[in-house]
């Protein structure tokens, strides 16, 4: 992947960090977009100062649906071909979503609405440059809808369904999109949330998220047990599902 461009959507995670590191120290160039401009100018000066390679930063919300289009336009001014990696998301606990519709709303257009809508605006570039990788950090919560946090896990689902017809559609243009679909992950979105287990670093995420692109993989799961995990899940019957505390 050396001389290539990568695009980070949501750039100030831990994640996006270390994936930013990763392919600069491979010998690509990075434009970091995000809402947190100072965090991201630090980033990128880091990566500048300890790679030599280039590093951008631009102003990104998931959530600006009409400012998506120009976003797009000014990537390319910086860059005329992309990869990119979509991070950005939203996981507040089940509870908080039950009890506030704004924020049931907010949820799902950060995690489904915002990311189909940036990654629409990008599929006539990519298609035209008829090369390159997309990257989408989804969740196991997608599998199914569960009673801990099914209104996530559904914008979730949503999202890896659509990132099924995007594959399909940018395969013909010989664009690999991977859907990477992450158990939970020590970050600061899921920090203090209960239930955690089996927490998984950025820095590994990171390097998985790497290597699947390189490989050009079409789903993966991360940590690579949760693939297991939810196997299990989805064939609980339903009869028995619905009694279970999960």
């Amino acid at each position: 992947m050396t001389s290539e461009t990568w695009l980070i959507l949501g750039a100030s995670s831990s994640i996006a960090r270390a994936f930013a590191d990763e392919v600069a120290r491979h010998g690509c160039d990075v434009i970091l977009a995000g809402r947190d401009l100072e965090d991201l100018g630090r980033t990128a000066s880091d990566i500048r100062l300890r790679t030599g390679r280039r590093a951008e930063v631009i102003a990104f919300d998931a959530t600006a649906i009409d400012e998506h289009a120009p976003f797009v336009d000014r990537c390319l001014e910086l860059a005329p071909r992309l990869n990119v990696l979509l991070l950005f998301g939203l996981m507040p606990s089940q509870a908080a979503l039950e009890a506030d519709s704004a924020l049931l709303r907010r949820t799902i257009d950060v995690n489904y609405l915002g990311a189909a809508s940036i990654l629409h605006c990008l599929a006539p570039v990519l298609e035209a440059q008829k090369a390159g990788r997309v990257v989408v950090l989804s969740s196991v919560a997608g599998d199914r809808g569960r009673l801990s946090n099914y209104a996530y896990g559904s914008a979730k689902a949503g999202l890896n369904a659509f990132l099924q017809g995007y594959r399909a559609r940018l395969y013909r243009a010989g664009v690999k999109v991977t859907t990477v679909k992450a158990g939970f992950m020590d970050t600061a979105m899921t920090f203090g949330l209960p239930g955690m287990f089996l927490v998984a670093q950025p820095s590994s995420a990171a390097t998985a998220i790497f290597h699947a692109a390189a490989k050009g993989r079409e789903v993966i799961y991360f940590p690579w047990f949760w693939r297991w995990i939810m196997l299990i899940i989805k064939l609980i019957p339903e009869r028995v599902f619905k009694r279970l505390s999960i």
